[in-house]
């Protein structure tokens, strides 16, 4: 399957699309008809290197389930697994924990490991021109027929406020950063005081994910313009 039912819910005036209810979140719709397509052209594993609250972990773990792939995920090792590794691993990912990973060296130990085995890299944010090809497009069908007067959006890499920017172009969209500087298009872009691995201090009344989109909440409550559009990725 990878056309996934789209849910939204009214929240003090603002509507939420809501995938927290798809397991592995917003970066799976595009994901896997992505990873179909590069299986068809012999891909059998697929690599993606970040942070360890990431939820690209997730949605590969979830793509690569549903598809028959392997997948295999590199993060900065720690005392405790962060529950979505846990998440993630139960779903069959392959976590290969990097001791004092910075982000940086986790991509290089993930590209290294691509380079010697074959496996297929994903960037951050899965950005491929193909799959945000592919994620403009399931936005726009997700969006088809919904009324809203803006949008709004967590930004780590980015590329779900693009992809929002190119299927919905004829209204204002915003950005919340959440880490290191992302490319957000025309996007008015705010920045989260938490730092990146501490949750939302005011997180939405519905589930979120506590280091990334809850944290735009805030902005939202004080920002948004009434009927505005919340994407929310994951729960």
């Amino acid at each position: 399957m990878t056309n996934y039912p789209v849910t939204t819910s009214m929240h003090d005036g603002i509507l939420v699309v809501r995938d927290d209810k798809l397991e592995g979140g917003s970066k799976r719709r595009a994901l896997t008809p992505d990873m179909l397509r590069l299986a068809g052209e012999g891909h059998e594993e697929f690599v993606f290197g970040g942070p360890a609250e990431g939820y690209a972990q997730l949605a590969l773990a979830y793509s690569a389930k549903e598809i028959g792939v392997r997948a295999t995920y590199f993060v900065a090792k720690r005392k405790q697994p962060h529950r979505n590794t846990v998440e993630a691993i139960a779903a069959g990912i392959k976590a290969v924990e990097i001791p004092h990973g910075r982000l940086s060296v986790v991509q290089y130990r993930a590209r290294t490991y691509c380079a010697e085995t074959g496996a297929y890299f994903y960037p951050l944010g899965f950005a491929t021109p193909e799959y945000e090809a592919e994620l403009t497009k399931q936005i726009s069908a997700a969006l088809e027929g919904l009324e809203f007067s803006e949008t709004w959006a967590c930004a780590g890499s980015g590329l779900l406020t693009r992809c929002m920017q190119a299927a919905a172009p004829s209204v204002n969209h915003h950005a919340v950063r959440i880490g290191f500087p992302p490319k957000v298009g025309d996007a008015i872009l705010f920045d989260a005081p938490e730092a990146f691995a501490d949750e939302a201090a005011s997180p939405p009344p519905f589930p979120s994910a506590a280091n990334y989109d809850a944290k735009v909440w805030r902005f939202i409550k004080e920002h948004a313009k009434p009927g505005a559009l919340f994407w929310n990725v994951g729960r």
